[in-house]
C-alpha cells in the first residue's frame, strides 16, 4: 500500500553536561561580563543550580579543571581569581563570527553587487550579451554555442557577435574599515543591553577579515567623552563608561586612520544608539544631552562632509527608534551620501556582514 505513514514525534532528549557544551554557554556568557572569567563561572554556578546542565559524572569542579587544562583558563594562585586566555578570547571571535555568519547565509539575503568596471577574479551566475571590451576569458562558450544553434540552425552552423553570452564577474576590493562603536552610558539604560550585541559583531567581524580577508584592514574606534582605538585583545573586555557621545572626535580619529591606510577603499562603521552630545574644547568638555544641541550637531554634520570630500562613506547602523534621532541620522547620511540602517540588536550582525561583503564586491560588466 503506497502512503505516507505517521508515528508520534519523539524529540531526542537534550545531553546535558560534557566540556563542549559548557564551553559554549561559558563563551557567550564571557561576552555579558566583559571577559570576567570568575563573574561567568558564577553565572554558569547559578544556571546549573536552575536548569542542572551537570550530571553526576561530570561536575562544575571537572569543567573548571578542564578549561585550566586546555588552556581556555589561568588561575591566579596567590588570589585564587581566574583570567581568560588568548585561546579563549579566539574562541569567543570564532563563536560571534558562527553565530552571525550562520544567520547571514540562512537569511538568503543575496549579494548586491555595484555596476563599476574591472578585472574579476570570481564568476557569479548572472549572464548577459556580449559587449565591445568584453575580455575572452568572460564568454561562456557552452551557453553561446547554443545560442548559436537555436538561432542559426544546426546543418549551416554559425555564430555571430549577437549569440555570444558572457559571465558576469565580480572585483574583490582591498578594503579597509573602522569599526566605531558607542560606549556612552545609554548603551545599557532602559534596561537593554546594546553593548553586548555591538561587541559581538565587531569581533566576528575582526574574525571574517582576518580569516577570509587577511589583505583587508579593520581598525576599532570606541567614542564617549573622547575617542581612542582598541585592539582586537580588547574587545571581549570593553564596558560602557559614564560617558556622553562625542560623534565628532570618533569620526576625526577614525579619518586619521583611514588616512593612513594605502588602499583605495575606505569606509567607517558606526553602531550608535543616540544622538552626538558632546565636544571637546580645549581641556573642556561641552555637553548637552537636552534634545539636539545645534553647536554639537553642526560641527558632526561638517565631519561627516569632510569625509565625503575624502571618499569615505559613512554607514549607520541606527539602535533606536526614536523619530527624532532618525532624523539627525537621515541629514547625517544626507550629508555624507553614505547609508543607514534602523536595525534591531538582534539583526545587527546580519547587516553588518551583508554590506561589508557587498561593499567590496564589485560587477565586472
Amino acid at each position: 500500500m503506497r502512503g505516507f505513514g505517521f508515528s508520534k514525534f519523539q524529540p531526542n532528549e537534550i545531553p546535558k553536561g560534557g566540556f563542549e557544551e559548557l564551553l559554549k554557554l561559558f563563551l557567550e556568557l564571557l561576552n555579558y561580563t566583559s571577559g570576567d572569567a570568575g563573574e561567568a563561572l558564577a553565572w554558569l554556578n547559578e544556571l546549573d543550580k536552575q536548569y542542572n546542565i551537570t550530571n553526576d559524572d561530570y561536575g562544575m569542579g571537572d569543567f573548571i579543571d578542564e578549561l585550566k587544562q586546555k588552556g581556555y583558563l589561568d588561575e591566579n594562585k596567590e588570589n585564587g581569581e581566574f583570567r581568560i586566555t588568548g585561546k579563549t578570547e579566539q574562541s569567543i571571535r570564532q563563536a560571534s563570527l558562527e553565530e552571525i555568519f550562520g544567520k547571514l547565509k540562512k537569511s538568503g539575503k543575496g549579494n548586491h553587487r555595484s555596476p563599476n568596471s574591472g578585472q574579476g577574479d570570481e564568476r557569479n551566475s548572472e549572464r548577459r550579451e556580449f559587449e565591445f571590451g568584453d575580455s575572452l576569458d568572460q564568454i561562456d562558450m557552452t551557453q553561446s554555442i547554443h545560442n548559436a544553434q537555436v538561432n542559426h540552425g544546426i546543418g549551416d552552423f554559425m555564430m555571430t557577435e549577437r549569440d555570444l553570452e558572457v559571465e558576469e564577474m565580480d572585483y574583490k576590493t582591498l578594503t579597509s574599515t573602522v569599526l566605531m562603536i558607542d560606549i556612552s552610558h545609554s548603551m545599557i539604560l532602559y534596561g537593554e543591553d546594546r553593548i553586548t550585541p555591538a561587541k559581538k559583531v565587531a569581533m566576528a567581524l575582526a574574525e571574517l577579515i582576518r580569516t577570509k580577508y587577511p589583505k583587508d584592514t579593520l581598525d576599532i574606534v570606541v567614542f564617549g567623552n573622547d575617542a581612542w582605538p582598541i585592539t582586537l585583545k580588547d574587545l571581549p573586555y570593553l564596558q560602557v563608561g559614564p560617558y556622553h557621545t562625542n560623534t565628532y572626535a570618533g569620526l576625526e580619529l577614525a579619518t586619521d586612520l583611514l588616512r593612513r591606510r594605502k588602499t583605495s577603499n575606505k569606509q567607517i562603521f558606526m553602531i550608535t544608539d543616540g544622538k552626538p552630545t558632546c565636544l571637546k574644547e580645549g581641556t573642556k568638555y561641552y555637553k548637552n544631552s537636552i534634545g539636539l544641541d545645534r553647536k554639537v550637531v553642526n560641527k558632526t554634520l561638517n565631519m561627516a562632509a569632510q569625509c565625503k570630500r575624502l571618499k569615505i562613506p559613512i554607514t549607520t547602523f541606527m539602535i533606536a527608534k526614536d523619530p527624532y534621532l532618525q532624523q539627525f541620522v537621515r541629514k547625517f547620511t544626507e550629508t555624507n551620501g553614505g547609508k543607514a540602517f534602523y536595525s534591531s540588536l538582534n539583526g545587527l550582525g546580519e547587516y553588518i556582514f551583508e554590506d561589508y561583503i557587498k561593499n567590496r564586491r564589485r560587477t565586472v560588466r
